[in-house]
């Protein structure tokens, strides 16, 4: 199968072969093309160009009908009727010139015969600057030469060299544009005093030209390999001292040594004589990206230097930082007792952080105490802290790579526009450039002497986020009133713009909004809310996103009208810093439905118009309608009141209403009837039939002695009302109510007798009192609290001394209980029958000789 396939191989070019043969046989079968005195002449030269039929190749046998046409390309320059043709032609250019002879044996067709290429050229130049170079101890020397122009023709190059013992070595160049030539031998350092001499010849066909004989040594044309395998090494991790190392040929005795950092485009030029691969360095930077190259040199004086290494790219290690944090603050108020402080600083240079910056250190102390309050480590550039609104705060901040830290910066928390006099005048900015803002200022009056320097601050518009979006600052000495904001300032967005003097801890400051383009806005405020306030309308709204504001907003527009209205809205205009997102409306009308709507303008113009809200004022109350009633119904109750039955009816009412927890303390048994209408009474047996039962005996507390108080004046003494007693002149729980009250005086007390209790005893004792908790001896019944004084106090309450009323000698009196006989009530919480109760009273009565038992009393 390999032979089939090798067979057809040379058949195929056997083929192509034999057709190019036929094809250049063919070309010139009609006849032949002679040029005199040649086909390459040099520039300027003229030549005869001949063309002839061959036998019986023309149109006819006649001469007359052959016409023979030469053409320069395409150009037609000469025709002859007839079997020759001859034509002599000057001026041709440099380079290759086709002619072609052709025959026409009719207007429409044309044969062609021969042709010929005619060579324009010069004779070469001498070629000049020659130089050889081996590149290596073990390379192969190489030469280069300027040709000269270009010839236009075939040249040849022939370089020849020659040495010692006869050493001889050439080689041609058959390339065109031939400048440079490989000899392919190697010069060895064993004679490197030796002598070599090489020569260049340039030929063509026009003639030849040779160079000078260029003569060097070995060390003149031994051009070292670049050094490889370059290195650096600090000691002990210190840029203070580092070493560069790198690998070179043997006979190296020179090394130059360049390197910069890769931010700076010069370079520092070292030279070492016999380095052997080893260079101290002492100024490099810390933390420092560097490129480093190296070149070498055989000799001195002799020889060239090598090409430049490789470049080597390294960074050095890091050293402690230097220079201090440019930290600025801003406080917000939160509360009154509460601040919130935010420290931000900017990002050291990298010559000043002399390494990878790791953290921040930052510490908050009162200057007063003068410890540290609060310290915190953080990455970021920015903290944010709450602290309290008293006291004078200061804050310290320091930087830290891996070798240390920065010398701490020092700022005192003060009020930044507390000092007025302070304060720049006259603050404004412009657009300077495409992104750049120019912001002027005045000095603050007379205080500008003391103005140390000036703060320029900004803050890039609020987006909306949760996020503030980060402070800006730059300062600026106190002889200059304009800073240039530089880079990144967006159009169509308003800056929060503030100059501030600093003066020791003073500080003064003047703010004011500025953008570097603006149009109108691109929508308008949303209405979030409508509220009535003391007749006025409070509207709120949300202010229009920082995207969409198109610049600074300088007022808002209120816009309101009757609902279903065709007249023009009226409106109110309220400028930005006045009310940012809410303001008051008193013009409106009550009981009127209104729409309401709020447009923002900037310097270019008009928002559109927001959401529209209707809103209904209610109007203020109409206190008439209310005063008025409420007049007469007073009016009508003072004169219920001023008459003396009403009162009583109410009060009796009210007395009936009352649950019985809520009667008063106990007053004191000195100043009961008993204790008054019997002083001298050695005993009394008081028959109480209906006590079935002994009361529980509890522990008997410590006698409790009662003096006889009697008195000049008589006092008054009032029965208990009780309900069902019909009669005038009662008093209920202590009111006075009429003129016929009974009164007695201590003089004139009933005799003693004992007394029988009737079946409308047990209704009395509905009116027994309760006992404080804890009654005090001596204490009286106050001036609200007034019960009747004629009950006795047992351990459950007070007895009616009355059980059976005896007048006194003196004025016999009718008792009216006995008189109306009341109805008999009867009390779960008494027994249902009394035991005498005996007990003797003389000019002291204690409480421990009144005893009343209550065995069977029911709860």
């Amino acid at each position: 199968m390999a032979q089939t396939n090798g067979g057809c191989s040379l058949a195929l070019i056997f083929i192509i072969v034999l057709l190019l043969a036929k094809a250049n046989i063919d070309v010139c079968k009609r006849g032949d093309v002679t040029v005199k005195p040649s086909r390459v002449i040099s520039l300027g030269s003229a030549v005869n160009i001949s063309c002839s039929l061959k036998p019986e190749q023309g149109c006819s046998q006649y001469p007359s009908v052959n016409r023979l046409i030469l053409y320069k390309f395409d150009r037609q320059i000469h025709f002859l009727h007839g079997y020759s043709l001859s034509s002599q032609v000057t001026g041709l250019p440099l380079g290759t010139t086709l002619f072609l002879c052709k025959l026409a044996c009719s207007k429409n067709k044309e044969f062609r015969i021969c042709g010929a290429e005619i060579s324009v050229g010069v004779v070469p130049e001498q070629p000049q600057n020659l130089s050889c170079i081996q590149k290596g101890e073990h390379g192969t020397v190489t030469c280069i030469w300027d040709r000269g122009r270009d010839t236009h023709l075939y040249t040849a190059y022939t370089l020849q060299l020659t040495g010692p013992k006869n050493f001889t070595w050439q080689r041609q160049c058959n390339d065109h544009y031939c400048d440079h030539l490989d000899l392919g031998i190697n010069l060895t350092p064993e004679l490197p005093e030796s002598s070599y001499t090489a020569k260049v010849t340039a030929t063509n066909s026009l003639g030849n030209a040779s160079s000078i004989p260029s003569t060097f040594t070995f060390l003149d044309i031994v051009r070292p390999l670049p050094p490889w395998d370059i290195r650096i090494k600090c000691v002990n991790a210190s840029v203070s001292r580092c070493i560069l190392q790198w690998r070179d040929e043997v006979l190296v005795l020179l090394n130059r040594l360049r390197y910069r950092p890769n931010s700076s485009r010069s370079w520092t030029m070292v030279n070492a004589t016999n380095a052997k691969g080893r260079q101290d360095l002492l100024d490099l930077k810390p933390f420092t990206e560097y490129e480093f190259q190296i070149s070498s040199k055989l000799h001195l004086y002799k020889g060239s230097w090598s090409d430049w290494s490789e470049p080597f790219r390294t960074q050095t290690p890091e050293e402690e930082p230097t220079g201090t944090l440019d930290v600025w603050y801003m406080k917000q108020p939160i509360d009154y007792n509460r601040q919130q402080i935010s420290l931000f600083w900017k990002n050291m240079s990298v010559s000043e952080a002399r390494g990878k910056i790791l953290h921040y250190l930052v510490t908050l102390q009162e200057v007063a105490g003068g410890k540290v309050t609060m310290q915190n480590i953080t990455e970021h550039t920015s903290w944010t802290w709450i602290i309290p609104r008293t006291g004078n705060w200061a804050a310290t901040v320091s930087a830290a790579n891996s070798k240390g830290s920065s010398l701490p910066t020092r700022i005192n928390i003060t009020d930044l526009c507390e000092a007025e006099l302070l304060a720049p005048r006259q603050v404004s900015a412009n657009s300077e450039g495409v992104d750049n803002m120019m912001v002027t200022w005045e000095p603050p009056g007379k205080a500008a002497p003391a103005v140390q320097e000036y703060v320029v601050e900004w803050r890039e518009p609020h987006s909306g986020s949760d996020t503030q979006p980060p402070l800006n600052w730059l300062r600026s000495p106190p002889y200059n009133v304009s800073a240039l904001i530089p880079g990144n300032i967006k159009p169509y967005s308003c800056y929060e713009i503030c100059v501030c003097a600093l003066s020791g801890d003073q500080r003064g400051c003047s703010s004011i909004r500025s953008n570097s383009k603006h149009k109108a806005p691109l929508s308008g405020p949303h209405i979030n809310a409508i509220s009535e306030e003391k007749g006025n309308i409070v509207i709120s709204w949300n202010e229009i996103p920082a995207q969409e504001q198109m610049g600074c907003i300088l007022h808002y527009r209120i816009y309101w009208k009757e609902q279903d209205s065709n007249s023009q809205p009226q409106l109110c205009e309220i400028p930005y810093r006045v009310s940012p997102n809410s303001h008051s409306i008193d013009s409106l009308q009550s009981g009127v439905r209104y729409v309401l709507w709020i447009t923002a303008l900037t310097a270019a113009g008009e928002s559109p118009p927001g959401n529209k809200r209707e809103f209904h004022l209610q109007g203020k109350a109409n206190w008439s309608v209310f005063v008025a009633p409420s007049i007469c119904v007073a009016v009508v109750i003072v004169g219920i009141f001023s008459t003396r039955y009403f009162r009583q009816k109410v009060f009796v009412l009210l007395s009936a209403l009352r649950p019985q927890w809520c009667s008063k303390e106990i007053p004191d048994p000195a100043n009961s009837t008993w204790a008054k209408k019997y002083p001298t009474v050695e005993k009394m047996q008081l028959p109480l039939d209906r006590l079935l039962t002994d009361w529980p005996t509890p522990e008997e507390p410590e006698p409790l002695v009662i003096s006889e108080v009697l008195h000049q004046v008589t006092p008054v003494f009032r029965h208990p009302h009780h309900p069902n007693w019909p009669d005038k002149g009662q008093e209920i729980q202590g009111h006075y109510t009429s003129e016929e009250d009974t009164g007695y005086s201590a003089s004139s007390l009933p005799p003693p007798k004992a007394l029988i209790a009737e079946t409308g005893l047990v209704d009395l004792y509905k009116m027994l009192g309760s006992r404080s908790p804890d009654p005090k001896p001596g204490h009286l019944a106050g001036p609200v609290t007034v019960l009747p004084v004629d009950y006795l106090p047992t351990h459950e309450g007070y007895l009616p001394s009355n059980i059976e009323y005896l007048p006194s000698h003196e004025a016999p009196i009718t008792d009216p209980l006995e008189e109306l006989k009341p109805q008999h009530i009867s009390l779960s919480i008494f027994p249902s029958s009394l035991h005498p109760l005996t007990f003797s009273c003389d000019k002291k009565l204690t409480l421990d000789r009144l005893k009343m038992g209550c065995s069977s009393l029911m709860l």
